[in-house]
């Protein structure tokens, strides 16, 4: 179970898939620098790997914004790579449903920006910012020689190998599109980067001054940042020493008069006004233990000290030692029987006795069970029980040796589903994000006592670009949050 067999399917993942690229052995012209590099996977497997990933990354974290923002994306996307090294790519722009801030590029051309790093930039030209940034990953085929590398250094050593380094942040994200989004590109990458996302920026019109400033705010609100289903900007773009300046410089050595290009700050305000700010509680959140779900009218409570996690198809618990694991989901399955006799079916799943027939009311199909893997047996208790329309899988497990240790706050975590009633909890609504236009000077404190903001000064001034102790000036345009508060 956990951790040992997703390991050993991502072994199995990546050792047909450099099965599958052998044939793709070269050495190759990288389109942005015109430089021979070894490469085993050829364009068209890039562009195959990047469309297939795609279908999963849209089913798993979801598309946010309806089709007007998503055009809105693509048409500043497809602007940019026009003017780059591969404009044959069918370019593909997406806004995706993460609170996170971050970007991400995938092999051939498919490009993702959250949500939650849109909520932090101010016009258009930040947006391209971040977009040619991203666009400049693909260009050099970034992902495609990190994932090259690592296919060289697995060949002929078998699945039972441990993966490479450079492939072991995939996790269990690797045998998904996620895996690809989650490459950690390594500074030399994100240098060059930044020098080709300034260069499509100019040739597509944009002014390329807000650029230093982007990046030194993600780099702020990365470091501000808490938890979201996904990684943070810095996670997954370590930044290049003396990033700003070198990128100041860089723009100053252009020698050229940007006063007519793009900046786009109305256009882009309004496309980001009364977006979601933040974690959407609707789609579930924590209080101290306690997860609670309005959509689906359902809460559960986690052993207390247990670190959590609510990702788009699991809820999850963890020991800090991770030697004990609880995990809610929903089952494909359409009855909580077919749930149960499929997850026994698994190999190395041997079943056990039957633990409970009702739960807070609900009839539920469970077993004891005890499962084989690498770093030995773990036991643990597997339910199955239907809640409206939805047949839910409740699931805890440790090692066998910490079951005396673990057992008793496994089960009473998994007696604790429960049907959801309370009426605030079930109408609470997320934050988001308000343009307002100030009509007289004013602290930060007092913009966010008039608009009645629902975040920090601090994080009021990490959105708009600000310090905390700056003054807003009459007739410009600043972001509020407003909504949001939990129950």
């Amino acid at each position: 179970m956990g951790k040992t067999m997703t390991k050993l399917r991502t072994r199995v993942y990546l050792t047909l898939l450099i099965a599958a690229l052998l044939p793709a052995t070269s050495c190759a012209i990288n389109p942005a620098t015109g430089k021979r590099q070894f490469s085993l996977i050829g364009e068209s497997q890039e562009v195959a790997m990047g469309r297939e990933a795609d279908g999963a990354i849209v089913a798993q974290m979801g598309l946010y914004g309806g089709d007007a923002l998503q055009d809105y994306i693509q048409g500043v996307g497809s602007r940019m790579a026009a003017v780059s090294e591969r404009p044959q790519l069918d370019w593909t722009f997406r806004v995706v449903n993460d609170g996170a801030v971050n970007a991400f590029a995938l092999p051939g051309g498919y490009i993702y920006i959250t949500r939650g790093i849109m909520t932090h930039l101010n016009s258009e030209a930040e947006l391209a910012t971040v977009v040619g940034h991203e666009i400049g990953h693909v260009t050099a085929r970034h992902s495609v020689n990190q994932m090259s590398k690592a296919q060289l250094a697995q060949m002929g050593l078998g699945v039972g190998m441990a993966l490479s380094p450079e492939l072991a942040q995939f996790g269990q994200y690797a045998e998904t599109g996620l895996g690809l989004m989650f490459l950690k590109f390594g500074r030399d990458d994100e240098r060059q980067s930044d020098e080709l996302g300034l260069r499509y920026m100019v040739k597509a019109g944009y002014d390329p001054r807000p650029a230093p400033r982007v990046f030194d705010m993600l780099e702020d609100v990365s470091r501000a940042s808490g938890s979201d289903r996904l990684p943070g900007w810095m996670s997954t773009h370590p930044a290049p020493e003396n990033r700003e300046a070198y990128l100041e410089s860089r723009v100053s050595a252009m020698n050229q008069d940007f006063s007519q290009a793009k900046i786009g700050t109305q256009e882009y305000l309004a496309h980001i006004d009364g977006m979601v700010y933040g974690v959407d509680p609707r789609e579930g959140y924590f209080k101290e233990e306690s997860f609670y779900h309005p959509e689906f009218a359902f809460r559960f409570d986690f052993p207390s000290g247990w670190k959590t996690a609510n990702g788009r198809e699991a809820v999850l618990a963890s020991t800090e030692a991770n030697d004990a694991i609880i995990r809610l989901t929903m089952s494909s399955k359409s009855t909580p029987q077919a749930g149960l006799d499929e997850f026994l079916r698994q190999e190395g799943v041997e079943a056990g006795a039957s633990w409970r027939s009702t739960v807070n009311g609900y009839s539920v199909a469970s077993r004891v069970f005890v499962a084989t893997t690498q770093q030995g047996k773990v036991r643990g208790v597997v339910a199955y029980l239907q809640h409206d329309d939805n047949v839910y899988q409740l699931m805890g497990y440790t090692f066998e040796s910490k079951w005396a240790e673990y057992g008793n706050r496994i089960e009473n975590s998994l007696v604790s589903f429960d049907r959801l009633t309370d009426r605030a909890a079930l109408s609470v609504e997320p934050a988001r994000v308000k343009i307002v236009t100030v009509r007289e000077d004013m602290t930060l404190e007092q913009f966010a006592q008039r608009y009645d903001a629902s975040v920090s000064t601090k994080k009021l001034a990490l959105i708009n670009q600000i310090e905390v102790t700056d003054r807003l000036e009459a007739g410009r345009p600043y972001k509020t949050v407003q909504g949001g508060r939990l129950p």
